[in-house]
């Protein structure tokens, strides 16, 4: 342990359903804390919360402060994330009565000053690379304390929680928070141009992971990206590409669409062949960045191996779902132009190598887009439709907003047209409703087609309405 520090015995998470906040939630419940939340969507999460003794409200009202003051007088501390409006009744409320209000990045600072930690940031891959960290620290039988972005197959959770001194979590670059932190090993996947809801341009985004990147005690980056190799100086590399002068290196040399078998490297000198036991060459590279962490975290790569094979995609990342009416459903949390391009990369691999892990060989590929922000979608509009250009069959549902007004002309149909002036032969749906979009699947998909299901949104909620009737069982 570093530090040893108390927050208020009673901490309130407004939007405490959010996939970080209900991690970071469960961790200070787990470490004595007395929890409450409000969250307006239902989920699994938060039946997980309430099964855990913290209460929940289902709503964002004034109320839901004035019971909490009522029980636990001022000795509390509000809890809220970017998400949150500044016209939010709950954070009203608190204000009005004075309380101490922190931002969940303050929370997982001060949980990173009591523990080793490994923090992972990144504009792509974080939660992937965070997940292989935790899976190859727990095979190592280091039983990391995690907060994750995602769902940890390991663990079936978006946390782990133990006595361990080791703490593994994401530093979220959206809106430039994570340069609170200061961890002991500091690691960057990749760096381009994203949230442009908050971020001037690239420029302004390479600043601030400069920052992060000083506040780290020993850093591991992504020399295979132009961004990062050209601005960050000290750190230890790692390398899918390039053996010479790197620190970590993992070379591919086969690959059948759903594993990767490459040799690995430290210090330009072979140390083994590794099957690593998912696909595309993107999580290739979130695979050496995880084996840098551990290494450098001092754990031998003999008691890293056995994890390996044990690797998992986090949910939502190429998940494969079943089948539904002999098609394969696959689903992922792309909403970048890189990350679709990624995902697209995968089902295409699996698609011409025709790997039989499934009941059936995919003959096509049907990518359904819900675009998140509007924000986003203006910025990158063209970039969108060049990498949906790479299907058979395109879907493309409404934005969904994430909570930001709506900007004139900027829409589902805008990237259809783009879409379409690259590639006029291709079939392009633009459904107004989600109704329409169940409808247009059903009418214009067939037998043999993968499925591809992207986006950061609820689109796996509207699609789970239609998919009822899938299999879960992959086997052939």
């Amino acid at each position: 342990m570093k530090k040893k520090k108390e927050l208020a015995p009673h901490i309130h998470f407004i939007g405490i359903g959010g996939i970080g906040m209900s991690a970071l939630a469960m961790i200070l419940a787990k470490n004595g804390y007395s929890i409450s939340g409000s969250d307006q969507k239902k989920s699994q999460i938060l039946g997980e919360l309430a099964d855990n003794q913290i209460h929940i409200f289902q709503t964002q009202e004034e109320k839901n402060i004035n019971e909490i003051l009522d029980v636990y007088g001022k000795n509390l501390l509000v809890v809220r994330s970017s998400a949150i409006l500044e016209d939010n009744l709950e954070l009203c409320e608190a204000k009005k009565n004075n309380l101490t209000i922190s931002h969940r990045s303050e929370i997982l600072a001060f949980l990173i000053e009591q523990k080793i930690s490994i923090i992972v940031s990144g504009s792509h891959g974080k939660t992937t690379t965070s997940t292989y960290i935790t899976t190859l620290l727990s095979y190592a039988n280091k039983n990391p304390n995690a907060i994750i972005g995602g769902i940890i197959p390991l663990y079936k959770k978006n946390y782990n929680f133990s006595d361990s001194d080791l703490l593994i979590a994401e530093a979220d670059e959206s809106d430039g928070s994570l340069v609170k932190f200061n961890p002991n090993i500091g690691v960057i996947t990749n760096l381009e141009l994203e949230h442009v809801d908050h971020y001037l341009d690239l420029e302004d985004l390479i600043k601030t992971m400069i920052q992060f990147a000083q506040k780290c005690a020993c850093l591991i980056t992504n020399f295979d990206c132009k961004n990062l190799r050209n601005n960050i100086k000290d750190s230890r590399w790692f390398s899918i590409q390039k053996i010479n002068k790197m620190d970590f290196a993992l070379i591919p040399k086969e690959s059948n669409g759903c594993e990767i078998i490459a040799e690995y490297y430290e210090k330009e000198k072979f140390i083994d062949v590794i099957n690593v036991p998912v696909p595309g060459i993107h999580n290739l590279s979130n695979t050496i960045a995880a084996i840098a962490a551990c290494r450098t975290a001092g754990i031998l790569f003999k008691d890293i191996k056995k994890g390996i094979n044990n690797l998992q995609l986090p949910e939502r990342r190429f998940e494969y779902k079943g089948l539904w009416k002999n098609r394969l459903i696959v689903e992922d949390y792309a909403h970048h132009p890189s990350e679709i391009d990624a995902a697209i990369s995968i089902a295409s691999t699996i698609i011409k190598t025709k790997y039989n892990f499934s009941s059936i060989s995919p003959k096509r590929l049907v990518t359904i887009f819900q675009p998140h922000r509007y924000s986003r979608t203006k910025k990158f509009q063209k970039e969108f439709a060049k990498s949906l250009s790479n299907s058979d069959l395109v879907f493309i549902t409404p934005i969904y907003s994430a909570g930001e007004i709506e900007i004139k002309e900027v829409n589902n149909k805008a990237i259809g047209y783009e879409l379409k002036k690259l590639k006029p032969a291709l079939e392009i749906f633009t459904p107004d409703s989600n109704q329409n979009l169940i409808n247009l699947i059903e009418e214009h998909t067939i037998e043999q087609d993968l499925i591809l299901i992207m986006g950061a949104g609820d689109i796996n909620i509207i699609c789970k309405n239609l998919f009822l009737e899938l299999n879960n069982n992959l086997a052939a």
